[in-house]
């Protein structure tokens, strides 16, 4: 009931206008497919590609040779642009299973550890150490374990972490965890220090995919988790401060080292089958379906966040792909927060069979790029015909760095691909128009700046501002932000002072984003106009932003007029 004056006096009123502009999140691209390492279908997030190789490794050797994924390029090139974070889902074809390992005290088994990467190929034991203490199996991409010291006085040992490939005398420790015990009363809790979570990729009754997860402590380790403490010794001390029983001094773990074993899956592929001769058969060793799980557990945009997504090593233009390609599209269109990059064509493709793929395609939130490029392999040195969604993440990072996600990633500025020796096909100006014509953006290349990405278009058909790449960031990082100050409000009070509290954050923004080149201009409505009491009684509130997104300039046209003799210049 509003406030009524009657008599004379001093009224006072608080008017709060101090609300703290809070700051977007940061999102980065997400990377679908193939890994030497890590957890299969698990969404990692990696902040540079140091930690990308420490998690999922780069290279793998197949018949003497070293070969390296698409997505540890695209991984590279992503972090060499400036990209922050990273959102990694590994796809793998059959059964992939952790390796382990059975750490023993005086007695019996006292705990078991598990790989958090998955594969034979963290099986570093499997026969008898060297001379050197080296494992038959141990690699630079596998581990093994240590205890270095035990005391049976105070139920304390420590554990190392090692390279799988190091020696005796010549040690490369990953992790040290000194002073852990088998007592879950403990805060030196050894499944406490290093974590004993696993997760699980599962499906309900409709279909949708989630991860279950076990255990009681998260990972600390970056490479091994506790999978069972087969001999705690829960309240280890007595009230003379010495063990209770001779059974919990049996049971922490001696001096000893040893490796892992029993982890399944193989990784499998050739160089042509990871690049471009056979990539319709065979897809880094992968099959198109193998894609389908890590898609539909990336639907969760409150899990799983992002502004760009890539599976480098499909193709809309192979049967086999298509569907799969068509549902990554639909769920980001779903999403409503990100862009995808889609290939069209495999490598030795025509101009006509890419720009025929775009007839079955009709979103705003994809973009396609056209053609391969050739590049210098990061992980092996060797030459690589890549296609182009492998280095349009990087693109995007190094435009959003550069300037804003609003500003297209396209042209000399910010469109460089200087990592590229060549792009597959050196496009005249009519090919490049063909190609636009039907929303595939060309890369060319020119004499004087190198290959260059020289083109912008989603791949909807309508013309829209939306039909742009730029105009489309925009809307994703506009609703990633006001989508954040949104969810704060859900479940307060429908009144003025709640409407006003969202315009106190909203506007400054919104001014923000027009300063910085993003919109012409922008209006945003949360009051009575749009929030009635009908609107209030069906617990909602309505809010509307009107903008006018900012055009970037694509076509330049310069008249040269040429006067006679004495003419006068136009004013």
């Amino acid at each position: 009931m509003a406030e009524q004056i009657v008599s004379p006096g001093v009224f006072t009123r608080e008017n709060d206008q101090s609300f703290i502009t809070q700051q977007p999140v940061e999102v980065g691209a997400a990377i679908v497919g193939p890994t030497v390492l890590g957890p299969v279908e698990i969404p990692t997030i990696v902040t540079s590609y140091s930690e990308y190789q420490n998690r999922f490794g780069s290279t793998f050797v197949s018949g003497g040779q070293v070969y390296s994924h698409l997505t540890a390029v695209s991984a590279y090139n992503y972090f060499q642009n400036g990209g922050n974070t990273l959102l990694v889902t590994r796809v793998v074809t059959g059964s992939f299973t952790s390796a382990e390992s059975r750490i023993d005290g005086d007695s019996s088994t006292s705990l078991i550890l598990k790989t958090i990467s998955e594969g034979t190929i963290m099986n570093s034991g499997g026969g008898v150490e060297g001379n050197d203490g080296d494992l038959p199996n141990g690699t630079d991409s596998n581990v093994r374990w240590e205890v270095s010291f035990s005391d049976t006085g105070s139920g304390t040992f420590n554990l190392l972490i090692r390279q799988g490939n190091d020696l005796t005398n010549d040690k490369s420790v990953l992790e040290t965890y000194a002073g852990v015990s088998l007592d879950p009363f403990q805060d030196n809790y050894v499944a406490k220090v290093i974590g004993d979570s696993s997760q699980q990729l599962l499906s309900d009754s409709d279909g949708n995919k989630y991860l279950q997860v076990t255990g009681s402590y998260p990972n600390k380790s970056n490479y091994v988790y506790v999978s069972e403490v087969l001999q705690p010794t829960p309240n280890f001390f007595n009230n003379t401060g010495s063990a209770a029983s001779v059974a919990y001094e049996e049971s922490i773990p001696v001096v000893a080292s040893g490796s892992f074993l029993q982890g399944l899956g193989e990784l499998t592929g050739s160089e042509q089958a990871l690049f471009n001769e056979k990539i319709d058969t065979n897809t880094q060793g992968l099959r198109a379906e193998d894609y389908s799980d890590a898609f539909s557990l990336l639907t969760n945009n409150d899990e799983y966040q992002y502004n760009v997504i890539t599976a480098p090593g499909l193709f809309h233009g192979i049967a086999a792909h298509t569907g799969v390609l068509n549902t990554l599209i639909a769920n980001t269109q779903n999403r409503g927060d990100a862009i995808a990059v889609v290939d069209l064509t495999k490598y030795g493709s025509t101009i006509t069979s890419t720009t025929n793929q775009t007839s079955g395609i009709n979103s705003s939130y994809a973009a396609s790029y056209w053609p391969w490029c050739q590049i210098i392999n990061p992980n092996t040195g060797k030459t690589n015909w890549v296609p182009a969604s492998t280095l349009i993440p990087g693109v995007y990072a190094f435009n959003d760095n550069a300037s804003e996600p609003w500003f297209a990633p396209a042209g000399i500025n910010r469109g460089g691909l200087s990592q590229v020796i060549r792009p597959e096909r050196k496009l005249q100006r009519s090919q490049r128009d063909t190609l636009y014509e039907s929303n595939v953006n060309p890369i060319a290349n020119f004499p004087a700046t190198g290959t260059v990405v020289f083109g912008q278009k989603t791949l909807q058909k309508k013309a829209s501002a939306l039909d742009r790449v730029n105009v489309r960031r925009l809307l994703i990082a506009l609703k990633s932000y006001i989508g954040q100050v949104a969810n704060n409000l859900v479940f307060e009070q429908n009144t003025a002072a709640t409407r006003n509290n969202f315009l106190a954050q909203v506007n400054p923004y919104m001014e923000s984003v027009q300063q910085r080149q993003g919109v012409y201009a922008f209006k945003v409505v949360m009051d009575a106009s749009n929030n009635t009491p009908d609107v209030i009684d069906r617990n909602q509130m309505v809010g509307q932003i009107f903008l006018q997104p900012t055009r970037t300039a694509e076509f330049i046209i310069l008249d040269f007029n040429v006067l006679p003799t004495g003419a006068e210049f136009p004013a």
